[in-house]
């Protein structure tokens, strides 16, 4: 009996540090970690959230939209793009190098000698750093998520099932009157949507004079009787806020990626 019960009481404390140490330890770390620098700038990242984003996160959660979406966007590796920047002296030699390059999806190494044949030919160039992956190409993110991404996010809710797409980055994607239409009504939005209608967080008023501008432009089907209109509650309207609040747009030291500069206009 003594013996079997040293048994139990090592199993219990192997099992307990395992549990700690693969579970318990990530999920503390994901939700306390502190600002960083943005990559090559002075610039903290993340920044609080405002009131609004904030309470929606908690509607988020009450809801158990982590459920059906995720946020954790995964990354196979990275490609070097070469980008011309200057043509220096000699133009057309230049031009006439660059038509027997590849300049795209290259390795490092590979980027590297494609550079050296550019800046002998007196050209100048860039290479900037491509994440590649599955959740990329979808449009789902700039880069892989990092333990900094979830900052203000205690607890933090991943999510593991993909019904829906990841929203790590939905707020880049879409606005606030598309995010209320797809809360009213996804398939309006997005045909194949299997998401189930939100009407809950709306209410059908009877228009007094004006109609609200916060009402929602529905027609055929969806559209209310005549003399009424669909408006979100507080709880849609700090729901979306929340979604829109969901950008992660910028390289950070452990995911980088190369950002393109503004576009400047030009002087007439």
């Amino acid at each position: 009996m003594k013996t079997g019960f040293s048994v139990f009481i090592a199993v219990f404390v192997a099992m307990a540090f395992s549990w700690s140490g693969f579970v318990l330890g990530p999920v503390r770390q994901l939700g306390t970690e502190g600002q960083t620098n943005i990559l090559n700038s002075s610039d903290i990242y993340p920044n609080q959230r405002p009131g609004a984003a904030t309470l929606g996160l908690q509607v988020y959660r009450s809801y158990g939209c982590a459920q059906c979406h995720t946020m954790q966007v995964g990354q196979e590796g990275v490609v070097c793009d070469v980008v011309l920047t200057a043509a220096g002296n000699k133009p057309a030699a230049v031009s006439n190098l660059i038509a027997t390059l590849q300049l795209t999806g290259l390795t490092k190494e590979q980027a590297d000698a494609v550079s050296g044949q550019i800046t002998a030919a007196g050209g100048k160039t860039e290479t900037h750093i491509v994440p590649t992956g599955a959740d990329i190409s979808r449009g789902w993110g700039m880069r892989h998520s990092v333990a900094e991404d979830f900052l203000w996010d205690n607890p933090v809710q991943l999510g593991s099932v993909r019904v829906g797409p990841d929203l790590s980055n939905v707020g880049m994607r879409y606005d606030v009157n598309w995010e209320l239409m797809h809360l009213y009504s996804p398939v309006s939005e997005v045909k194949s949507s299997t998401m189930p209608p939100f009407h809950f967080l709306f209410i059908k008023e009877r228009i007094d004079g004006t109609p609200s501008p916060e009402a929602l432009p529905l027609q055929g089907d969806l559209a209310p009787p005549a003399g009424y209109e669909i408006v979100p509650t507080e709880d849609a309207k700090n729901l979306v806020a929340y979604l829109l609040s969901l950008r992660v747009n910028v390289p950070l030291y452990d995911a980088p990626f190369t950002t393109l500069a503004p576009a400047t206009e030009k002087k007439k």
